[in-house]
């Protein structure tokens, strides 16, 4: 949709409002790092990093023009991105400070590509060469090939949520804990979530994604019997899980991990209760099958509208238990 510079909703439009409502999508945190023509180094936080690209593999981030690290990564042929983890938030603060004159003072890192800083103890790293550079209002995007990488597994990510930094999934399971969540309304979430990471997988899922997920829908296939209705409903869990991975978005899939940990807390009480066994749904087969055909053909219209179906008939199952 164009939009007229003359509307009178932009004069209306409330900066603060809008920043207050981008602060509603959570987001993981990054240290963007490199080094000025003197070799002295330069790092910021960033919540604003993406994946672009897989062939190549090339990722974004964004800085405001009236920066004062923005003519080192102008000139500098390298930067590095540094995913940070659960126990990182101080890291975060003291490069988002702009009071600290050396941010570096005290913190353990080595030279990477180009001379970036790549700092210890993250969750991921990436070397980028400085591919691109775009304006775009009051920032400017920078496009980095990724030449190398390295990541630690079962970390969680430091997430920034709302102006306050957090744990995700640990917030989400007090608020199940709480039972301040309902199963309808996890529902409606996760449908919200997976619309988003289908059409991703759509464009950056590998063959390989695909022929994991095809892997994963036979072996469900033989959890048909009463007492194994408990391991389907994890095993369909996993199915969207396994989305997720194909969809290549680091944000996206901290959220979808969060969902599903309340899910599967879901899916543990209510086998306990023995309200879970009869969950058997076997008009779900053919729209899983179909999700993963469009995802292979590349129809992110397609495999929505079998998402869509998938959920409404999740929602309908569940509400006919309810009544």
């Amino acid at each position: 949709m164009q939009i007229c510079k003359n509307d009178p909703q932009i004069a209306a439009f409330d900066p603060r409002e809008f920043r207050r409502a981008l602060g509603t999508f959570p987001t993981g945190v990054a240290i963007i790092t490199t080094v000025t023509a003197a070799g002295v180094p330069v790092g910021l936080t960033c919540n604003s990093f993406s994946s672009v690209s897989l062939t190549p593999p090339l990722v974004l981030w964004s800085l405001r023009r009236e920066s004062r690290s923005l003519q080192a990564f102008r000139e500098s042929s390298h930067f590095a991105i540094n995913i940070l983890s659960k126990g990182q938030s101080v890291l975060s603060s003291r490069f988002a400070s702009s009071k600290i004159a050396d941010k570096f003072e005290g913190v353990s890192y080595t030279a990477g590509a180009g001379g970036a800083p790549i700092i210890d103890g993250c969750l991921a790293r990436f070397h980028c060469r400085n591919f691109a550079e775009h304006e775009a209002g009051d920032h400017i995007i920078f496009i980095g090939q990724v030449e190398r990488f390295d990541m630690t597994a079962d970390v969680e990510p430091l997430v920034f949520y709302q102006g306050d930094y957090m744990t995700l999934a640990q917030s989400l399971s007090e608020i199940g804990a709480n039972e301040n969540i309902s199963i309808p309304e996890l529902i409606d979430a996760r449908a919200r979530i997976y619309r988003s990471l289908l059409e991703l997988a759509c464009v950056h899922g590998s063959e390989e994604d695909f022929d994991a997920i095809e892997r994963h829908l036979v072996a469900m296939e033989v959890l048909t019997k009463r007492e194994a209705m408990v391991d389907r409903a994890h095993a369909a869990l996993h199915f969207f899980k396994l989305i997720t991975k194909a969809a290549h978005n680091e944000p996206l899939t901290v959220v979808a991990q969060s969902l599903d940990t309340l899910m599967h807390q879901a899916v543990n009480d209510q086998a306990m209760t023995m309200s879970w066994p009869s969950m058997f749904q076997p008009e779900l087969i053919p729209l899983r099958q179909r999700m993963l055909e469009a995802m292979r053909a590349r129809d992110a219209g397609a495999a929505i509208e079998g998402l869509d179906e998938y959920f409404m008939q999740v929602r309908r199952y569940q509400n006919a238990r309810t009544r």
